[in-house]
């Protein structure tokens, strides 16, 4: 994106087809599965029996977790388009104070370096 386009210009390019990373959109699993089977071994070594034994609870754990874990994505996802809204309405109704920002180079923003004798 160009630094020269306004806050409200910035504000309606959307999406631009952009994509989520990978770790985003399947992170519920990943950790639904790891945390899932860890259930079941945790429970079937607190009844002492063979850590894999009763494959239910593994299933049923790794189900309960995703579930949960997705639920909370879509909750994250929910507020912070919300948040994203209410910045996007602040940014329409006040856009004096959102000028557009100048252009400088390199060397106007850092000072020259100067060795120390």
């Amino acid at each position: 994106m160009s630094a020269h386009l306004s806050a409200i210009d910035l504000l309606k390019l959307g999406d631009e087809d952009r994509k989520k990373p990978f770790l985003n959109l399947y992170w519920p699993y990943l950790i639904g599965a790891t945390f899932g089977v860890g259930t079941g071994v945790m429970i079937n070594f607190g009844t002492r029996r063979p850590v894999f034994s009763g494959i239910q609870k593994h299933i049923f754990g790794v189900v309960g977790w995703c579930a949960l874990l997705n639920y909370v994505q879509n909750k994250r996802d929910e507020y912070f388009a919300e948040k994203d809204a209410v910045y996007r309405h602040y940014v329409e109704l006040h856009p004096e104070d959102f000028p557009i920002p100048e252009r400088k180079k390199l060397a106007d923003v850092f000072e020259p370096w100067v060795p120390i004798r």
